[in-house]
C-alpha cells in the first residue's frame, strides 16, 4: 500500500505539518517571552509553564479518550485547532508571568484533547501494517522538520520582526490545519467496550501497567523526559547566559537538536522493516543518556562552547527519534483494534506524566542550584529510565498481539 495514495492520510499530515510549524514558532517566542518578563529566571517560568502543560496533558488525555466515541472525530478536532488559534492570539498581550501560565494551560487543554485523539484516527486509516510503520516515520520526519526549520524561520523572522508576530504565525497554522482537517474524511471511533467513562478513562493505563512491552515503553519515556527537558527548558539559558548569544541564536541552537532527529527519523524506516522495536528503542535510550551525560561533562568542565553544545544537542535530537518514532507501532501491535484511542490516550497521558517529572527539575532546580547539579540528576534519571527498560520489556515479547485487519477506504465514516 503506498501512504499517500490515502487521501484522507494526505490532508491530516498536511494539517499536522501547518499546525506544527505554528506550534514551534510559538515554543520559540514562548521562551524568549519569558526572557522578557523575567531575565536570568526564565528557565524557572518556563519550566513552571512547561509543569503545567505536562499536569494538563496528564489529566485531560484520558478524560478526552473516554469520551471521544461519542463524538463526530473531524468536528472534534476542527473545534480544538480553533481554539488553540484564539488562545494563541491573546499570548503577545501578556504583561504579567501569570498570565503566561493561564493561557498555556488553556492552550494545552486543547491539546491534550487533540493530539491523542489525530494519533489514534491514523491507525484507522493506515491499516497495513509496512504503510503505518512509514506513517508513524512520515509524522516523527514531520515533527522534527518543525523542530528543525521552525527555529530557523523564526531566527530570520527576530531579524526583521518582534517575537511577538511569531504568535500570530502559530495561530495562523492552527486555523489552516483545520480547514484541512474540514476537508477530509476521519473516522469516527469505534464504540468503547467499556460502560463507564471512569472505566474508559483508566483502561488504557491499565494495558500498559498490564503489558510487558508497554511497560518497557513507560520506562523509555522517562528517559526522553530527561534528556529532552536539558533541551527544551535550559536552551535558552546556555544561549544568553553561558555563550552570551542572541534571541536568534537560541532559535539556531534548537535547530541542531531537531537536525539529529531528522536525520535518525529518515532512515528508520528501513531499520524498522529488519530491526525489532526494542533493539531500536533500547538503543535510543542509551544514545540519550550518552548525551545527558556528555551535556554534564561540558558544562562541569566548562567547555560549553557552540560546537560542543551543538553536537550534544543533536546526539539528543537522535535518540529521541529512536524511541519515539516506533512507538506507535508497538502500541498497535499490543492491543485490540477498539482500544487503540484508549492506548494512545494513554501513552499521551503516561509520557507527559515523565516530563512532569522532568521539566520541574530542568527549571526550578537549574535556576537555584545551577545546571552541572541539575543536568547531573537528569541525566542519572536516564541511566534509570534505561536500565527498568531493559527489566521490563523482556527480548522474547516481541510478536504482534492484535495487528488490526486491512480495511478499504471506501468504509470510512464522513
Amino acid at each position: 500500500m503506498r501512504l499517500f495514495s490515502i487521501r484522507a492520510y494526505r490532508h491530516l499530515f498536511a494539517a499536522q505539518i501547518v499546525a506544527l510549524f505554528g506550534t514551534g514558532l510559538t515554543t520559540v517566542a514562548l521562551g524568549l517571552l519569558a526572557y522578557e518578563l523575567a531575565g536570568p529566571r526564565a528557565g524557572a517560568v518556563l519550566g513552571t509553564a512547561l509543569t503545567i502543560k505536562m499536569v494538563v496533558y496528564v489529566l485531560v488525555a484520558p478524560i478526552a479518550a473516554a469520551h471521544v466515541d461519542r463524538l463526530p472525530r473531524r468536528a472534534f478536532l476542527v473545534v480544538l485547532n480553533v481554539i488553540r488559534a484564539l488562545v494563541v492570539l491573546a499570548l503577545p498581550l501578556v504583561s504579567e508571568i501569570w498570565q503566561i501560565y493561564l493561557l498555556v494551560g488553556l492552550l494545552q487543554a486543547a491539546s491534550a484533547a487533540f493530539t491523542p485523539t489525530y494519533q489514534a484516527v491514523i491507525p484507522d486509516i493506515v491499516t497495513d501494517r509496512a504503510a503505518f510503520t512509514r506513517a508513524l516515520s512520515a509524522s516523527q520526519v514531520a515533527s522534527t522538520m518543525e523542530s528543525l526549520l521552525s527555529p530557523v524561520l523564526a531566527a530570520v523572522a527576530l531579524a526583521f520582526m518582534s517575537f511577538d508576530l511569531l504568535f500570530l504565525g502559530t495561530s495562523v497554522g492552527f486555523v489552516a490545519g483545520s480547514l484541512l482537517i474540514w476537508s477530509t474524511r476521519v473516522p469516527n471511533a469505534r464504540p468503547s467496550t467499556h460502560a463507564g467513562a471512569w472505566d474508559k478513562a483508566v483502561s488504557g493505563i491499565r494495558t500498559f501497567v498490564a503489558t510487558p512491552r508497554l511497560r518497557g515503553v513507560l520506562a523509555l519515556n522517562l528517559v526522553v523526559a530527561a534528556a529532552g527537558s536539558i533541551v527544551v527548558v535550559n536552551t535558552v539559558n546556555v544561549v544568553r547566559d553561558e555563550l552570551g548569544g542572541s534571541r536568534s541564536e537560541v532559535a539556531w541552537m534548537l535547530a541542531a537538536s531537531g537536525g539529529g532527529t531528522l536525520v535518525a527519523a529518515l532512515v528508520l524506516p528501513r531499520v524498522l522493516d529488519r530491526v525489532a522495536e526494542r533493539a531500536v528503542m533500547v538503543s535510543g535510550a542509551v544514545v540519550l543518556t550518552g548525551g545527558a551525560i556528555a551535556a554534564v561533562g561540558i558544562i562541569a568542565a566548562g567547555l560549553a562552547s557552540w560546537a560542543a553544545t551543538a553536537v550534544v544537542w543533536g546526539v539528543i535530537g537522535v535518540g529521541m527519534a529512536l524511541v519515539i518514532t516506533p512507538t506507535g507501532r508497538v502500541i498497535r501491535d499490543a492491543v485490540a483494534p477498539d482500544r487503540i484511542p484508549e492506548a494512545f490516550a494513554a501513552q499521551f497521558s503516561l509520557s507527559h506524566a515523565a516530563w512532569l517529572v522532568t521539566y520541574p527539575i530542568a527549571g526550578w532546580l537549574g535556576t537555584d542550584a545551577g545546571l552541572t547539579l541539575t543536568w547531573s540528576v537528569l541525566a542519572g534519571l536516564a541511566v534509570a529510565g534505561t536500565g527498568a527498560a531493559l527489566l521490563l520489556w523482556p527480548r522474547r515479547e516481541q510478536e504482534p498481539t492484535a495487528v488490526p485487519v486491512a480495511s478499504d477506504e471506501r468504509t470510512l465514516a464522513a
